[in-house]
Parts: C-alpha cells; sequence; structure tokens
C-alpha cells in the first residue's frame, strides 16, 4: 500500500524544478517583513520561535461549553504533572508549542504561563470560539451576538488580556463543521476578520471538509481579509490534497495537524508533504501532532488522560519518526527546519496593523 502510493506521487518530483527556491521565499518572507509573536509571557520576536509545534494542546476539557458540573484541578498540582513531558518536548529540541484550546473547552492561560516557565517553552494561547462538533463548545450568547459585539469580546482580551490577567492571545482560533457553513459559524468568521483587522492576529480554523475551508476563504476576502492570514486547521481531513493547493496558491497555509506513529498515518501525511513540495508550496505548509491532554473526572477529583491519537508519548512522533521517513522521501533538512521553524514564525507572526 504504501509503496504504490508512493509510486503515485512520484510524478511530482519533475515539477520542483519549474518554481522558484522555497528556502529563498521562506528567507524572503520571515526577513523582510517585521512583526513579532504573543507568547503568554508577552512579545518575543519572531526570531525566537525556533523549532514550533503550531497545532497543539495541554489541557482540553470536553464536557462542553456550559456544563452542569466541571471537574476542579490546581494548577500548580497539575502544572507538576504535566512538567515531564514538556520538558522532554524541550530537551528534544522543540522551542515553541502553539496550544490550540479555546475559550469554553479548557483554555487554562494561568496555568499555560506556570509550564511554560517552568519548561522554558514559549506557549501561545489563543482567543476566539470552537463551532465544530454541533456547536457544543459555545456559550449562549454566541448564538445571540452580532460579529461586531464578539469581535469586541475578543478584542478586549487582545487589548487587555485573557480572564483577568496581562496573558494575551496570540492568535484567534475558530473551529466549524462540514459546508455549508452555518450561520452561527459565519458569524464568528466574520468577527475573526474584524479582530485581525484591528490587531493583526492570525486566524487558525479547524475545519470539517475542503469544501468549507473554500468558503471560510471566500468569507474573509469579502470582509478585506486576506487569504495569507487563514490557517487552515486539519487540512488531512481533504484526502487527495488537490484543495491544499488550490488554496495554498491563494496563500492560505495548509496545517497538517494530526500526525500520529501509526502506519497509515505516516503514509498519508508523507504524501501530503511531497504533493506539497511537487508543487513548489513547501513554504506554506505547517505540521503539528494534535497531541494533548483531557481534563477527565475519577473519584470525584479531576485527572488527565492523553488524546488516544495514535501517539504513545505526546509530542515526539513528527521529530522521531516521519523526520526519518521525510528524509528517506527526499525532504532536505533545510526544507524541514522551513516547515518547523521559518513557516510557524511566518504564519503566526502579528504585524503592524493597518487599522490597529
Amino acid at each position: 500500500m504504501e509503496r504504490r502510493q508512493f509510486i503515485s506521487l512520484s510524478c511530482f518530483a519533475g515539477l520542483i524544478g519549474l518554481y522558484p527556491n522555497i528556502l529563498a521565499i521562506a528567507a524572503e518572507k520571515s526577513g523582510a517583513e517585521k512583526g513579532f509573536i504573543m507568547t503568554v509571557n508577552g512579545k518575543i520576536d519572531i526570531s525566537a520561535m525556533g523549532l514550533t509545534l503550531p497545532h497543539e494542546h495541554i489541557v482540553t476539557d470536553f464536557k462542553g461549553a456550559e456544563p452542569s458540573s466541571r471537574p476542579e484541578y490546581d494548577n500548580e498540582a497539575t502544572a507538576s504533572l504535566l512538567l515531564p513531558y514538556l520538558k522532554a518536548a524541550k530537551k528534544s529540541g522543540i522551542d515553541t508549542i502553539i496550544e490550540c484550546t479555546p475559550a469554553h473547552i479548557g483554555r487554562n492561560v494561568k496555568l499555560l504561563q506556570l509550564l511554560s516557565k517552568a519548561s522554558a517553552l514559549n506557549i501561545i494561547t489563543n482567543t476566539g470560539y470552537y463551532a465544530a462538533v454541533g456547536q457544543k463548545y459555545l456559550p449562549k450568547h454566541a448564538f445571540t451576538e452580532t460579529s461586531e459585539e464578539l469581535a469586541a469580546r475578543w478584542l478586549k482580551e487582545w487589548e487587555s488580556g485573557i480572564d483577568g490577567t496581562d496573558i494575551r492571545p496570540g492568535f484567534i482560533k475558530l473551529g466549524v463543521d462540514n459546508a455549508p457553513l452555518k450561520p452561527v459559524e459565519i458569524t464568528l468568521i466574520k468577527a475573526a476578520a474584524i479582530v485581525h483587522l484591528k490587531s493583526g492576529l492570525k486566524i487558525a480554523i479547524h475545519t470539517g471538509n475542503a469544501a468549507a475551508a473554500r468558503e471560510e476563504v471566500e468569507l474573509l476576502i469579502k470582509s478585506g481579509v486576506s487569504p495569507e492570514a487563514l490557517i487552515w486547521v486539519h487540512a488531512q481531513n481533504d484526502p487527495n490534497g488537490f484543495t491544499h493547493i488550490e488554496l495554498a496558491k491563494k496563500g492560505c497555509w495548509i496545517s497538517l495537524d494530526g500526525i500520529n506513529e501509526q502506519p497509515s498515518s505516516l503514509v498519508q501525511y508523507r504524501n501530503h508533504i511531497y504533493r506539497m513540495k511537487g508543487e513548489g508550496l513547501l513554504h506554506k505548509l505547517l505540521i503539528s501532532h494534535d497531541d494533548g491532554f483531557a481534563v477527565t473526572e475519577e473519584g470525584g477529583k479531576a485527572a488527565f488522560n492523553a488524546f488516544q491519537n495514535g501517539n504513545t508519548t505526546p509530542y515526539k512522533t513528527i521529530f522521531e519518526v516521519l523526520k526519518p521517513s521525510l528524509t528517506a522521501l527526499g525532504i532536505t533538512r533545510d526544507e524541514f527546519k522551513m516547515i518547523t521553524v521559518a513557516n510557524p514564525a511566518n504564519a503566526f507572526r502579528i504585524k503592524v496593523c493597518p487599522q490597529g
């Protein structure tokens, strides 16, 4: 199976010479355009991001936006429990983790700041709401407020801090299901467009399928937002990858973020990455695991279980398993560095905002 898929993609290799040098493109972008990254500990220069996992979780609560009860946990005790995993990630060479858990699904910025300081990792949190999974993670006001009202809530987090802290978001995180987009999903995307134009924060959208990604691009363009501000989260949901090429050429970031150590997963992601290389679009690619820990309840107390997503240990598969596999496929060391260092810095860079 793997050999057949590899052969079917080999025709892309001859196309590589037809496109500009992708490494030169990435270098020009990262050097010529100024900006900064916002972490839970404040601003850093884009050069300080280093090796980055652009779509991970640390703690997520899957009970829903407004459950009748929610397990409570102590931040200090939880940080001690999870810290070994983050220290191991740092020791492996990772410098930055972009934490994609939104409000009302377990976002805890105080915990993230504790972990960031203790692990020496840059951690980036977000603003925005998550309407995927049948809208169970949306607060009630999301169904009644306008895009402008929702944008005001998110801009307040950007300008004043999250949950009474001085911790500010580094991007906007949304979630939508399959196309056609529902009215509340459209409202959220329009709200994100307002926030982006006022703050410069990029928009990362968990997206059900390729048709929904196309709708997102159209909505953002109509709102005056460049497709370059969009990070298409879970782009692997487009199985043949043709829409990756279509939207990357428009400027969108293609985020393949469910990589795990299972052989079928490795084949799938290798094929997507090789296709992007064949089209000269590696400079628009992001890769991550979507690893993390779910808050559960055991004996009336909070407990934490690693996501059951095919990885034995969180945050390791890309560097310990996928990277050697990509090297065998012809992805060079510089190309891998571009995907994991230059691309996340460019994708999440906050530039001086024309309307801010």
